[in-house]
């Protein structure tokens, strides 16, 4: 994923001062998806701004911005999102340190299943809290708030891996 991406999604979604992306980053998105320093936000917001992709919508005290997303940056967003990101070979380090189990004692591998197990699911259980507040804020018949498809990924995520976790250590004895 880029970061112009990122920011395309987020002003497609709703005009935004590069103030106000930066508290989206600090929050939720950087916690979860993407994480990105204001040093790196409004240097990409200007090359935006050059390209076409996004405009200035108003401008309010102390030279404060607000941007929106023009015709061509939703294009280019919808072009991104459609596209099969061909990444090259998959990089998890979750997923090679699950390889690399059977290298531990088996008592430190379960100590180490449990930690997955217990890690998940303190992070299913604020992410129910995350879907809860969304969920109340909802208007019936409207589409989701901006997070809420990907807050529920992330719940269901880390309930599966919470599940594969104690599974693990049933099979471990």
């Amino acid at each position: 994923m880029s970061l112009r991406h990122a920011l395309l999604g987020m002003l497609a979604y709703e005009p935004s001062s590069g103030y106000d992306l930066k508290k989206r980053f600090d929050g939720d998105l950087g916690e979860y998806a993407w994480h990105a320093p204001h040093t790196r936000i409004y240097p990409e917001l200007a090359k935006l701004a050059d390209e076409g992709l996004i405009e200035v919508a108003g401008e309010g005290a102390r030279g404060r911005r607000t941007y929106a997303v023009t015709d061509a940056g939703r294009a280019e967003l919808r072009r991104w999102l459609f596209t099969p990101q061909d990444e090259g070979p998959a990089r998890n380090v979750q997923v090679l340190r699950l390889f690399l189990l059977s290298a531990l004692e088996p008592d430190d591998a379960r100590q180490l299943l449990r930690m997955h197990a217990d890690d998940s699911d303190r992070e299913a259980h604020k992410l129910s809290e995350i879907v809860a507040a969304l969920d109340a804020d909802a208007t019936p018949g409207e589409p989701p708030q901006f997070g809420r498809v990907a807050a529920e990924f992330g719940l269901r995520m880390h309930r599966a891996r919470r599940d594969w976790a104690r599974w693990a250590l049933d099979r471990m004895g």
